[in-house]
């Protein structure tokens, strides 16, 4: 009788770990429900971007990692926004607007960027501490990735051409 319960365990103790697996793939964590509002006054909501890759940035001014990055994110968004990518650039709290306000102008960012004043955008994201953080969603609003630290382009190029092909 040990035997054929020995038998059995094997086959159900990999049936079981396969499910969870399976389950970890399917049940991806989905966007926040939040609301920017960016600094011209415009409102996006999650919600609203269903359809499209979205990469959410948390940045500051003061960041070194996130001024190299810049550059980088600008021409990924250029090349890949009429494919359905968007990038909505989150300012922590504590960068005073004015000095996001004019370094979203020195610099001409073409994507949407909101200061996140009172923190609420950075509590709903699990609390941001550092930056440059960053989310990304695929066309369901699921998350696909949490990157903290500088982006890898060329890893992210690559996921951006899987997910918008």
């Amino acid at each position: 009788m040990f035997a054929q319960l020995k038998k059995l365990l094997a086959p159900l103790a990999l049936l079981c770990l396969m499910a969870i697996i399976a389950y970890g793939l399917l049940n991806k964590p989905v966007a926040p429900d939040v609301n920017f509002t960016t600094i011209t006054g415009k409102h996006i909501s999650m919600a609203s971007l269903k359809g499209k890759v979205v990469l959410v940035s948390f940045w500051a001014t003061d960041c070194p990692s996130c001024n190299e990055e810049m550059p980088d994110l600008i021409k990924t968004y250029n090349t890949y926004k009429s494919k359905g990518f968007e990038v909505i650039a989150v300012a922590m709290p504590y960068d005073p607007p004015a000095q996001v306000l004019n370094y979203v102008k020195q610099k001409n960012l073409p994507f949407p960027v909101m200061h996140d004043g009172f923190a609420k955008i950075t509590q709903s994201f699990g609390g941001i501490n550092v930056t440059p953080t960053a989310y990304m969603f695929d066309k369901q609003g699921k998350t696909i990735k949490k990157i903290v630290g500088s982006l890898d382009f060329a890893k992210l190029h690559a996921l951006l051409d899987k997910e918008l092909s």
